[in-house]
This record gives structure tokens, C-alpha cells and sequence, in this order.
């Protein structure tokens, strides 16, 4: 599954754009006075602009399964990386065999890096903005993770995440290329202490071989 394009909200266009250009050095594909489309590897983020917008959204961007240390050292001259526990930055998802960081844009967004050990995307070339593969996970908050998967499942002949524990409180449909990860309001997006409020979402999805647009307020 692979999430192609993601449509979000911010309360300061000029602040993202200058985020997202400058800091992470994301190609700009088209910017107009309430809106902003940028490359994330082979997927598109887009933020419309909300100036009543007060929330936050956490999503995941897929990186070489080799280039987390690399990533690592690009991003700290750039953002603070969140500290997990003991000085560490490093999240081992032993079940899902991958290792993350985490920081925040200028919106205060959950931002991650991923790499997925059981993808083969090993590069050579030394890490860079070049090196982000593509936006492999959206957070959708729902009261019903559980139920709203099998809806999806049903009608769009998804699957749940095989590695992933789901539950009524937790579930991921997708793959390791691209997660709807789905939490109940007020469940706190790790590693931080932010609860999870439910956000306008538009996302764009290829699934095998199918484009399927989803809307989620």
C-alpha cells in the first residue's frame, strides 16, 4: 500500500513552507497564499491553511533500512530529536523489525523517521533530503480504530498490518510502505505526551494497482 498524497491543515502557510523547504530541504511543487504542495520522495504532503487550526498530526516518512545513524547526524543540525529514555533517540519496533526517530515541525507535528529493516532499500549515497523514500505512515484518530479498519478493509479490500498487535484502542492497515495508523482520541502519539485529537485528513492511496481517495474528519 502506498500513501501517494496527503492533504493536511496548518495555521501558518509561510512558517511550513519555510519548515519544509528550508530546514528539511523538500522540494516545493506549488505554493499559493493558503496552500502548499511539497515532494516527500514518491509521495506528496500538501498543508492548507487553517488559521483556527489548533491540533497536531503525527506522520512517518520512510527512510533507507540502513541510514538511520546517518539521519541521525543530518538532523541534528536541523531539529531537536526527542529524547526517549536515557539520552536515547532510537525506538526499536522489535515486532515490526524497524528503528525510528522522532522530532517536530514548525507546527508542532509528531514527525518520524522510519526504517524498515525488512524492506530492500539499502543505499549507498550518503543521507540526505534525496534519501526520503516516501510518507509511509498518517495518524487517523477515530473512536473506533478496530471497527473503522474493518470498514476500510471491507470496502476497499485492505489488510491489517501483519506485525502490528490491533486492537479496539490501536490498529495499522497497510504495509511497510504505507500505514493508516489509527488510535482513539486522547491516546498520547509516542513517544511524546500529546493526546491525539481527529484532524480533517485527505488521503490519496495506490493499492494494488487501485487508487482509492479516503476523507477522515
Amino acid at each position: 500500500m502506498k500513501l501517494e498524497h496527503i492533504q493536511i491543515q496548518t495555521n501558518n502557510i509561510q512558517n511550513t513552507i519555510n519548515f519544509y523547504q528550508d530546514i528539511l530541504e523538500l522540494p516545493i511543487i506549488e505554493k499559493s497564499e493558503n496552500s502548499v504542495t511539497i515532494q516527500a520522495g514518491n509521495s506528496v504532503l500538501e498543508f492548507i491553511e487553517n488559521l483556527k487550526f489548533d491540533s497536531i498530526y503525527h506522520f512517518a516518512f520512510n527512510i533507507p533500512e540502513n541510514k538511520l545513524d546517518e539521519a541521525i547526524n543530518w538532523c541534528k543540525s536541523k531539529v531537536n530529536l526527542i529524547f526517549i529514555e536515557d539520552e536515547k533517540v532510537i525506538t526499536n519496533f522489535e515486532n515490526w523489525n524497524a528503528n525510528a526517530i522522532y522530532f517536530y515541525d514548525n507546527n508542532g507535528n509528531l514527525l518520524e523517521f522510519i526504517a524498515r529493516h525488512d524492506l530492500n532499500n539499502a543505499q549507498t549515497q550518503e543521507f540526505s533530503s534525496k534519501a526520503i523514500l516516501n510518507i509511509s505512515e498518517i495518524g487517523i484518530v477515530n473512536e473506533n480504530p478496530l471497527e473503522l479498519g474493518n470498514q476500510l478493509i471491507e470496502k476497499h479490500g485492505f489488510e491489517f498490518f501483519s506485525k502490528n498487535a490491533n486492537s479496539d484502542f490501536f490498529a495499522a492497515i497497510g504495509d511497510n510502505e504505507g500505514l493508516l495508523i489509527m488510535v482513539q482520541p486522547g491516546r498520547n502519539w509516542y513517544p511524546t505526551q500529546t493526546p491525539s485529537k481527529s484532524n480533517k485528513t485527505e488521503v490519496k492511496i495506490e493499492n494494488n494497482g487501485t487508487e482509492i481517495e479516503l476523507s477522515f474528519s
